[in-house]
């Protein structure tokens, strides 16, 4: 099945702690290049999270973002006071104020911005750091059916232009007889001007050579046997791409020699018809897994 490279999948899940959100976008590429980013509290999944990549995807270059939005009545609860420094902090100040020659009211707000006295407990991220696996695995399912549906686009145009192919190629196989005709009455044409007498048979010699440096017909076979092997490729359950764009260079080889053969014009057109047919369907190849 033919798969794209080039898709988007967005995924959310609200957690007791905040809003995890994972954003996957693929584009074309050689290989499988990952870039990953996401919050310290879940660096310690990178591991498995490579793997899940690797399983569901093979080719493409794939930015998946981790966003954690923390829930502000949760971030509270992980909030306590340093009761040792505050009672450190508070009969400093009574001392200060014994010194100073009387009793004064510390300020509680100025206390507060002591370095320490307010301590945030590290939470437990266990719950949440499951959670974004679990999530994990709906967006690479979203992005897998994107690049699917993708790809139904990219094969149905594929399709398209390989049926321009072959009707190139029926055009080109109508044209050989009035080829074989045109140079048969040349070469006729050619020795009925020359004063010498022409050796018997020499015409059809002539004609046979001449035939055989411009017989096409094993360009045209070539060209339906690539056409049924692209069809096929694209049938199986497999990354297909780099087979793909290995069977464009070998239909652009037969056009091209196609091109160099041509001896009428209508053949030469078709030659041209050939090579933007399969330039088409080599540009969105290069988008394909």
């Amino acid at each position: 099945m033919t798969h794209s490279m080039t898709a988007f999948a967005q995924r959310s899940v609200q957690t007791p702690r905040g809003q995890l959100t994972w954003e996957l976008r693929s584009v074309n590429q050689r290989y499988l290049d990952l870039s990953l980013r996401m919050p310290e509290e879940f660096r310690v999944l990178e591991p498995d999270l490579r793997q899940r990549f690797k399983d569901k995807l093979h080719r493409g270059k794939i930015e998946a973002s981790l966003r954690f939005q923390a829930d502000a009545a949760a971030t509270s609860a992980d909030l306590r006071l340093n009761v040792e420094l505050a009672r450190a902090l508070v009969r400093c100040h009574e001392e200060l104020a014994a010194l100073n020659g009387g009793a004064v009211d510390p300020d509680l707000v100025h206390l507060l911005d002591w370095p320490g006295l307010i301590v945030q407990e590290r939470p437990d991220f266990a719950p949440e750091r499951e959670a974004a696996m679990a999530l994990l695995d709906q967006a690479l399912a979203g992005l897998v059916e994107a690049r699917a549906q993708e790809g139904r686009a990219i094969a149905e145009m594929i399709e398209t232009r390989l049926a321009g192919i072959e009707h190139q190629v029926a055009e080109v196989r109508s044209y050989l007889p009035e080829i074989r005709a045109a140079l048969d009455q040349r070469f006729r044409d050619r020795l009925a001007n020359l004063s010498q007498p022409v050796e018997p048979g020499r015409i059809e010699q002539e004609v046979v050579l001449a035939l055989q440096k411009l017989d096409v017909d094993e360009e045209l076979d070539r060209l339906d046997v690539h056409v049924a092997e692209i069809r096929r490729v694209m049938t199986l359950d497999e990354p297909v791409g780099r087979r793909l764009d290995f069977l464009m260079q070998e239909l652009n080889r037969e056009a091209n020699t196609l091109g160099s053969k041509a001896a009428v014009a209508e053949t030469g057109q078709a030659a041209v018809e050939l090579k933007v047919l399969i330039e088409q369907m080599r540009e969105q190849i290069q988008n394909v897994e």
